[in-house]
């Protein structure tokens, strides 16, 4: 059965953010309800914050977006890389030091109903006790594209960002997001494609990422704020 994945980038390197970052690998996508199943893949240990990194499927209409895993690790996915997977219920914020959900459609498709329920979404139980768990334990939290909804949802009163807040000709097609967003009790903070927004309270870091038609480079510089400030808050 198809489900939504999660996998464990032990020990990333912060160096050059999309370009240093290794071991992830992500996984397949999986219904319009939010899977009961999820993975992990675990590998050599690097120096540096172990960060776990959630993936959601292999495929931006049906999963994770793979230039935004790619851009946090030098690995596409699962589905056509090896690796052992494990249960996302196996992931503990007690072994890692922060946690990074990239976007795509799985996000709002696998991980929680988004897609379909808007404000009124339910999310994956085991995403739900990850985000909270690594929330309660202090730990930063990277979210881009749709999934900061998921933070929106179940961590209330925090601050994201999914771009701005107007089309602006369809340079921002998504952008009714950002109401949603609010809809959900979260705090939107509009930001370019190429910045991230650093919630300092909670730890969460957030970037707009495909939520913008712009080019990929504009993308990689926002994934890679948001990663570099995951890193130096999980150093912290």
């Amino acid at each position: 059965m198809a489900a939504a994945r999660t996998l464990v980038a032990p020990r990333l390197a912060a160096a050059s953010t999309f370009a240093s970052l290794h071991c992830l690998r992500p996984l397949l996508p999986s219904r319009l309800a939010p899977s009961p199943r999820a993975a992990l893949h675990g590998s050599a240990p690097r120096p540096g914050p172990r960060v776990a990194l959630v993936l959601s499927g292999c495929g931006v209409y049906d999963g994770t977006e793979l230039h935004e895993a790619s851009a946090n690790v030098l690995t596409e996915s699962a589905r056509i890389a090896r690796g052992k997977i494990t249960d996302l219920a196996q992931l503990s914020a007690a072994n890692h030091d922060a946690a990074i959900f990239p976007g795509g459609f799985g996000a709002a498709k696998n991980l929680s109903t988004f897609a379909v329920d808007g404000k009124d979404c339910k999310v994956n139980r085991d995403v739900e006790r990850v985000l909270k768990e690594f929330h309660t334990a202090g730990k930063p939290i990277g979210l881009c594209c749709i999934a900061p909804v998921l933070a929106a949802k179940v961590l209330r009163g925090v601050e994201v960002t999914v771009g701005h807040e107007q089309e602006e000709g369809g340079k921002w097609p998504y952008a009714g997001t950002a109401e949603a967003i609010k809809a959900l009790g979260a705090k939107h903070r509009a930001k370019d494609v190429t910045e991230a927004h650093v919630d300092q309270k909670n730890k969460v870091v957030t970037t707009p990422a495909f939520m913008c038609e712009t080019a990929l480079h504009h993308i990689h510089d926002g994934i890679g704020a948001m990663v570099t400030k995951v890193l130096e808050l999980a150093r912290k």
